[in-house]
């Protein structure tokens, strides 16, 4: 009952109590009337009775004294006529009491409601010892419960039409009120979503005005937090691109020439040695794993620091980058669409592109089990879109962004972007979108 109380509107909350009210003043006002009308009924109706028992103690004294009572009493019902409050019965007839007289045009269920005691009256009529009729009194109560009736209706029409007018009142007081609530929640809402520009518009009573205030500074701090947060994150990201570079160059003049120096020479020993097979054999193993170091050497490179984006261009190493991606998975079907306007891009915006499509297919090639991928990068409207499709394994629902995804989207939120991973038609999809803003840029 209480959770059904806490669903309900306010509007609601304030209409049911004001329903309430009407229903218990109808069923109070029900039993106000099934109480009091009684007593009224027989206070009424009491003078009628007496008088009605006054005229059957001077009947029955002129017939006694009478010369001739028949005629007397012919006479007397003769002049009673027919009556419906007081009438004679002559002996002979049925001997019911007499049934009250009520109005034929008010409810029976309201008549029902007063519970009428039984108010009609039998006085018997003698000539000597003979018991010869009865003076039947029998109460006209037409009036008396119209004007009940209509009592009532009076009551319940100006009590309804009272709370209809407190009703409405209500209705639109809550109105100018709620209005003003709901943009406040949406403002609310659109701050939770990042949108810090839009104000929300500073109406209704002075309460709910100072909390729109209060809403629209909270927006503006939020922007502004906002803000430096995100120049935080691009300052940090291009601290570590320049780490990354550097290590990576550094590791480049060291270990290359290194690495070619260990080949240069285990080449020129592999001559002098072609006669003896153990040491030949021995030679190659040094070469084969010069080779492999140098396979490591240059996906470690490739990862620290992609040397050939300001080379070949934004497009050509995505192309490049695949290219490598379906040499390691050759059984890997994969298709993509790269724009070729991506070129026109550079800076933090470039290479968070190439990062974001670098760090979604590593991360197919190891933990999806994927047999088809999808890669998507262009230049809609004023964003860069990207987009990474594989039918692999999925992840749990409430798993939660691992090193590498949670490095992108600092990235991207650096950026302003957006970045989503979610399930779309049993397909695993990164979603990212970048702006082009040459302040976000």
């Amino acid at each position: 009952m209480s959770r059904t109380w806490e669903n309900l509107s306010l509007r609601a909350r304030l209409f049911l109590p004001m329903l309430a009210m009407i229903l218990a003043a109808l069923v109070l006002g029900g039993i106000a009337l099934k109480i009091v009308s009684p007593d009224q009924f027989e206070y009424e109706t009491g003078q009628q009775a007496a008088a009605t028992q006054a005229v059957a103690a001077a009947l029955n004294a002129a017939l006694a004294t009478s010369g001739e009572p028949q005629r007397t009493l012919a006479a007397f019902s003769s002049a009673l006529g027919s009556g419906k409050t007081i009438a004679f019965r002559s002996v002979g007839h049925s001997s019911d009491r007499p049934a009250m007289i009520v109005p034929s045009h008010v409810p029976r269920w309201f008549i029902a409601l007063l519970d009428i005691p039984e108010l009609g009256a039998v006085y018997p009529i003698s000539i000597g010892k003979d018991h010869v009729g009865d003076l039947l009194f029998t109460p006209d109560l037409s009036a008396d419960i119209f004007e009940k009736y209509v009592g009532f209706l009076a009551i319940v029409g100006s009590g309804s039409a009272l709370m209809l007018i407190a009703a409405l009142s209500v209705y639109f007081t809550t109105g100018t009120a709620l209005r003003p609530l709901e943009r406040l929640q949406e403002g609310l809402t659109r701050m939770r979503q990042g949108d810090y520009d839009t104000l929300t518009p500073v109406a209704g009573p002075p309460e709910i005005r100072r909390s729109c205030k209060e809403a629209n500074q909270l927006a503006s701090t939020l922007k502004r937090l906002s803000l430096d947060n995100r120049g935080l994150i691009r300052k940090l990201v291009s601290v570590q691109d320049d780490e990354r570079h550097d290590l990576g160059q550094e590791l480049h003049d060291e270990l290359g020439p290194l690495l070619f120096a260990i080949r240069a020479n285990a080449t020129a020993l592999s001559d002098r040695v072609a006669d003896d097979p153990e040491a030949a054999s021995a030679v190659h193993g040094i070469l084969q794993a010069a080779e492999n170091l140098q396979q490591v050497s240059r996906r470690i490179l490739e990862g620290l620091s992609p040397l050939h984006v300001k080379e070949l261009g934004l497009e050509q190493s995505i192309r490049a980058l695949l290219g490598n991606v379906q040499a390691q998975a050759p059984r890997l079907k994969l298709s993509c669409r790269i724009d070729a306007s991506l070129n026109e891009i550079d800076g933090l915006l470039s290479l968070t592109t190439y990062r974001v499509i670098q760090e979604s297919v590593t991360n197919v090639l190891r933990h999806a089990h994927a047999g088809a991928i999808d890669v998507a990068a262009e230049i809609t409207g004023a964003e860069v879109a990207i987009e990474v499709a594989d039918d692999g394994e999925g992840f749990p629902p409430d798993s939660p962004f691992g090193r590498g995804l949670r490095g992108m989207d600092e990235r991207v939120r650096a950026l302003n972007g957006s970045f989503a991973l979610l399930r779309d038609g049993g397909r695993t999809v990164v979603r990212c979108r970048l702006p082009l803003a040459q302040e976000a840029a």
